[in-house]
């Protein structure tokens, strides 16, 4: 199930979100033994480990060697701090993409390393992005994706909807493949191992399987090039580089060129 981000107070989350790493406001006096970019790290490591459901107040404490109340010195309650590591995450990715190759290439760049973020902390995918955080880092993202696609030379509103779907698809897909991890994980049996026991069954108990669906079994025909057939993953990571590829033929025929062709830059 998806955590609903920003149910935290808006005014102390909006100011922590804000406030630059190891910007803390200090007070004179010794050194705090503790600062929000510690919290947040040490929450970050955790949710990397276990997902979302194994963040707490108190198993941040614990990874930081403090007690629970410690922690609340620095951010009020796990809704900030969720918000908190939302954004911080987003920091690891580059807050603009080059044109030399133009905006396509750039693109496919952005989109390469959201799906790479997603899949390094797959809780990320646990919080839903219909209510953004609102920080700054998150905003990086987007302003990233905003400078390469206003290359394009489109209108805002058409970009708008070229940007909600680049989103929607690297999102997506990310998805897919973190839960097919997870599913392998979880139940010691890999995809491959899976798929041909499923496949053997159904076809015992539905013998006219393919003359029933037919068009779904030519969409899941395997490529007529032949070849050893790829893993899971490299056959999840193709269909993703495939949808990626139709959206910007997409964009670029919007865009006045045709698709394939030479992007303006």
């Amino acid at each position: 199930m998806s955590i609903i981000a920003g149910q935290g107070d808006a005014a102390r989350s909006l100011k922590l979100l804000w406030t630059a790493a190891g910007g803390e406001r200090r007070s004179p006096g010794p050194k705090p033994a503790l600062t929000v970019e510690a919290v947040v790290a040490a929450a970050v490591e955790v949710a990397d480990e276990g997902g979302l459901a194994a963040l707490s107040m108190r198993a941040v404490a614990e990874r930081l060697g403090r007690s629970s109340m410690a922690l609340y010195t620095y951010v009020p309650g796990k809704a900030e701090l969720v918000d908190l590591m939302y954004d911080r995450a987003h920091a690891e990715l580059p807050g603009s993409y080059p044109l030399d190759a133009g905006w396509r290439a750039a693109a496919t760049a952005w989109a390469a390393d959201l799906r790479a973020l997603y899949l390094r902390h797959p809780w990320l995918l646990q919080v839903s992005y219909a209510r953004p955080v609102l920080g700054p880092c998150e905003q990086g993202v987007l302003e990233a994706l905003a400078g390469i696609l206003f290359a394009t030379g489109l209108p805002a509103d058409t970009l708008r909807a070229a940007a909600s779907s680049l989103f929607d698809l690297v999102r997506g897909a990310a998805r897919t493949r973190a839960e097919a991890r997870l599913a392998t994980a979880t139940t010691g049996v890999a995809d491959a191992e899976w798929w041909a026991e499923r496949s053997a069954r159904l076809g015992e108990v539905a013998p006219d399987f393919a003359d029933r669906f037919p068009l779904s079994v030519r969409l899941s025909a395997e490529d007529a090039g032949g070849g050893a057939p790829a893993s899971w993953e490299e056959r999840m990571d193709a269909t993703h580089a495939a949808g990626l590829a139709l959206l910007l033929d997409g964009v670029e025929a919007a865009a006045g060129a045709p698709p394939g062709g030479v992007s303006p830059r």
